[in-house]
């Protein structure tokens, strides 16, 4: 049995983990088969604790490539405990950030090279990529000043920490990754309300559900 992998991806401040919690939701009531809704870096116990080295703001002076390595050791043990075993099964799968983020991170972001990171995640994930990936874009500004906003409760983590340079290239990179892959990643305009987010991704995530026979359409 193949299930299905859905991803979603965008910078940081497009309101991801928004949009994946209302999915959740909304998949409960109408997919055929059973599902699961995780996040990266993290979805296992071993890969949430290297979750928690990636993103402590005190660990100022890590290495680049080590924070490249880190994020496709997580990625990888993620895989094995968790991703391949539902997908083995028959299940969806719905993940808050894979592959696409390290390359726009860590890639671009970073500046250690797209095609590096891409061919270290090759290695990490025996090539398993997502069936359709749920792009959210907006403005990398625009993205810091949500995360920002004086009545959200969020802590910043240590990428949300850098300069907004450093989020322009990210943006740009997953533009890219966009133009080429167009046939997997689905954009969806961030700047919206949330609602609007969610009936845009909702659309595109129900026609490919309709398509493979997952969703009870009666």
């Amino acid at each position: 049995m193949t299930g299905l992998f859905i991803t979603v991806e965008g910078p940081d401040g497009a309101g991801k983990s928004t949009l994946v919690s209302k999915l959740n939701k909304k998949l409960q009531d109408v997919l055929t088969v059973p599902f699961i809704a995780t996040r990266e870096p993290g979805g296992s116990d071993i890969a949430e604790k290297i979750r928690e080295v990636i993103i402590d703001p005190e660990n100022k002076e890590m290495d680049a490539k080590t924070e490249a390595l880190l994020f496709a050791a997580s990625r990888r043990q993620h895989i094995i405990e968790t991703i391949q075993p539902a997908l083995n099964r028959g299940e969806v799968v719905l993940c808050d950030r894979f592959v696409d983020s390290s390359i726009a991170y860590q890639g671009a972001g970073r500046e250690i090279g797209v095609e590096e990171v891409a061919t270290l995640n090759q290695f990490a994930t025996e090539n398993l990529t997502p069936d359709l990936t749920l792009y959210l874009d907006v403005d990398a500004q625009v993205g810091l000043n949500r995360i920002g906003h004086k009545n959200s409760n969020r802590k910043k983590d240590r990428l949300e920490l850098e300069e907004v340079s450093f989020h322009n290239r990210v943006r740009d990179a997953y533009l890219i990754l966009l133009d080429k892959n167009a046939d997997r990643i689905q954009l969806i305009d961030a700047t919206k309300s949330p609602n609007e987010v969610l009936e845009a991704a909702w659309t595109v995530l129900e026609n490919e559900l309709i398509k493979r026979n997952l969703i009870d359409t009666r």
